[in-house]
């Protein structure tokens, strides 16, 4: 049941990269316990968004609040403190150090007995058990999904944040990460995607929003935003 305040908030965010102007008076609201996609196609500004969440782009005018406190101008480091963590595009991945190591990053925040989350994982994800002491750059892109994953996990976020879970991996890889998404969320964790691939993403999500060049175009729930004939052709292959 979503609670009547955001966890995660934009209020009319704009961004820049110098003079080029990225996002345009962007609102949006993330409840607890949904999954919310963020749809559009390259340069809209979807990885932008994210990076706005964390600190590493300061929005030049609008407000970003996590749990209806405004959090312009926190570190990346508060902002995770704050429980949010991120599995970013491509996994981003410590490739020489082992899988081991890359879960224990995710963690590095934390002063608690971090046990119990570090065993949940590797039930999560049991091919991990055999990998280790393996080194992360060896790892199919897949396995590698699955530690980027995992070492976002490993700070027990309130909100996670996935920039493109689909790209590179094969369509039954797709499958069984979006599978994996909708077992977090089950699990207790709110969700934010952000996705190219609108059919997988709204098939899972609660509500949707479609970005385009900086702006939101489209705010909907899911099974609306998959009806919507606009949508369907624009962002589903859907043509007529």
């Amino acid at each position: 049941m979503a609670s009547s305040r955001p966890v995660l908030e934009f209020r009319n965010v704009h961004t820049h990269y110098g003079p080029v102007h990225i996002l345009k008076d962007v609102s949006l609201s993330i409840y607890e316990g949904q999954i919310v996609c963020l749809l559009g196609g390259n340069a809209s500004g979807k990885t932008t968004t994210l990076k706005t969440v964390l600190g590493m782009v300061v929005p030049t005018a609008g407000e970003v609040l996590i749990e209806g406190e405004v959090v312009n101008g926190w570190r990346t480091a508060q902002i995770v403190a704050r429980g949010v963590s991120m599995v970013p595009e491509n996994r981003r991945l410590f490739k020489r150090m082992t899988v081991r190591e890359n879960l224990e990053i995710g963690a590095y925040l934390r002063k608690d007995d971090t046990s119990a989350d570090y065993e949940r994982i590797l039930d999560m994800f049991p091919r991990l058990k055999e990998r280790l002491g393996q080194r992360a750059g060896t790892l199919s892109g897949g396995e590698q999904q699955m530690v980027a994953v995992g070492r976002a996990l490993m700070a027990r976020p309130r909100v996670l944040l996935m920039d493109e879970p689909s790209m590179g991996l094969a369509p039954v890889l797709v499958a069984q990460n979006f599978d994996i998404i909708r077992q977090i969320n089950e699990a207790g964790t709110t969700v934010f995607v952000v996705e190219q691939n609108a059919n997988m993403a709204l098939s899972i999500a609660d509500y949707g929003y479609v970005l385009q060049t900086g702006k939101i175009v489209l705010a909907d729930t899911a099974p609306n935003l998959l009806a919507n004939p606009e949508m369907r052709q624009a962002y589903l292959g859907e043509v007529g």
